[in-house]
């Protein structure tokens, strides 16, 4: 099947051809057509599957089809399509998508996150945009200073959705669906299938078509595991050991906390292995310009906490490591996921401590299978010291603060059809997630 077959216009075919692409993924094969036929969507998939696509292309093709656009209203010209991401990193790509794949469409778009100043913002606001894809505190932002029209939005896509919630985005949320018009057409998308998406797909989801193109909570084929076993105190001279011993390029290494990515970008310069940090305290145009180089090939390692695990699209990345082990288990899928992708193959490395054990039994029951072991001479974990970590206790995290949600580990096969929408309640946004506002 190629995507000529899937309803989309000449221009669209055009501009997907030029960047390389010719025959659709699962998700992209399942979810354009429906998204065509102007229904409500649901859409569960790996990350890596082409996820953004198989809404952006159908939401380009539907905008450019439609002639009865609708009129300015409140001072600033309509919104048509929203777009909510969690992260600035994935809000900046998806937008970077939606320009490429409509370059030949008389459309336009635009991109709006916290961190940059809001002026820049508020002046492209004026000239009329037609798709906006923006993290949901500085569109909260926009909307208390009435710089953003919302009132005739068509099409509403909540991507990452379930990273979203996670990130307490709940209240921001249901207050922007208050702000939009009843009839419009609904895409969530999600990559752990959990109650809180539940609760959400039925609040805001009118009949959806449901899709799931692999197993949830489950990592690609195409990405190799393995665990290594060490000393807290000897990761850091494991993981300069494994990147200079194998040559390593592109290595994006994940930390539990803000300040350990930092600690450790010290430490690997020092030892004359070139990182860059992203983090939540990093400045916007400190996060552009590491993701910048690391994308290009100048930088040999990335250290990032869980913020980036599903905002960083690198092709090909072949190395993803984790340095400390996620509190949440569903995290090491998005974060091992950042390799591997569309069918490239990828390395995931784990190195783990003994506090660190229950921990890894936790990702092996959710992924339902065991991590194969290696072994380094000289950075084998001391098996002789005591558990520090009694009766299946998590270590807590020092520095970012992370979920403390319990998410379903079961494989929720029921549908949401026949839920009714809902335009959200009023309330007062949250600021616990400042730093992708």
């Amino acid at each position: 099947m190629s995507f000529s077959t899937l309803g989309l216009s000449n221009e669209i075919i055009r501009a997907v051809t030029e960047r390389g692409y010719t025959k659709p993924t699962p998700i992209q094969m399942q979810a354009i057509p429906a998204v065509l036929l102007g229904g409500d969507l649901l859409a569960g998939a790996q990350t890596g599957t082409g996820k953004t696509a198989s809404f952006t292309l159908p939401l380009l093709h539907r905008l450019s089809s439609d002639k009865n656009v609708k009129g300015a209203s409140y001072g600033c010209p309509p919104i048509r399509a929203l777009i909510l991401t969690p992260t600035r990193e994935l809000a900046a790509q998806v937008e970077e998508s939606v320009r490429e794949y409509g370059k030949y469409l008389p459309l336009n778009s635009m991109v709006m996150f916290g961190g940059v100043s809001i002026n820049p913002q508020k002046r492209l606001l004026k000239g009329g945009v037609d798709i906006l894809v923006s993290t949901p505190g500085r569109l909260l932002d926009h909307v208390q200073q009435g710089t953003v029209n919302l009132s005739h939005v068509e099409i509403l896509v909540l991507d990452e959705a379930d990273r979203m919630l996670d990130m307490g985005f709940i209240r921001d949320i249901r207050r922007i669906l208050s702000l939009l018009p009843k009839q419009r057409q609904n895409l969530l998308f999600f990559a752990t299938f959990s109650d809180k998406i539940k609760a959400l797909a039925a609040g805001l989801l009118n009949r959806p078509t449901m899709i799931e193109v692999a197993r949830r909570n489950v990592t690609a084929d195409t990405v190799a595991q393995k665990v290594y076993k060490v000393d807290r105190d000897k990761k850091r001279h494991l993981l300069a050991h494994l990147i200079r011993q194998d040559n390593w390029y592109q290595v994006l290494v994940f930390t539990r906390t803000k300040y350990g990515a930092d600690r450790l970008v010290k430490q690997l310069i020092d030892n004359r292995i070139q990182a860059l940090a992203i983090h939540g305290n990093k400045s916007q145009s400190a996060r552009t310009h590491a993701l910048e180089k690391f994308k290009n090939g100048s930088l040999q390692v990335l250290v990032a906490t869980d913020i980036a695990a599903r905002g960083l699209d690198i092709s090909e990345l072949p190395h993803v490591v984790n340095f400390d082990l996620p509190n949440v288990p569903e995290d090491y899928v998005h974060r091992i996921g950042r390799t591997g992708r569309a069918g490239a193959s990828g390395e995931a490395i784990s190195l783990v401590s003994v506090d660190e054990y229950p921990l890894l039994a936790d990702i092996e029951k959710l992924i339902e299978q065991r991590l194969p072991l290696g072994v380094i001479p000289g950075f084998g974990a001391d098996q002789t010291k005591p558990e520090p970590v009694p009766n299946g206790n998590k270590p807590k995290s020092r520095g970012d603060k992370r979920p403390t949600h319990s998410t379903t580990k079961k494989s929720a096969a029921r549908t949401v059809a026949g839920v009714k929408k809902s335009g959200g309640r009023t309330s007062t946004p949250r600021r616990s997630a400042k730093s992708d506002r």
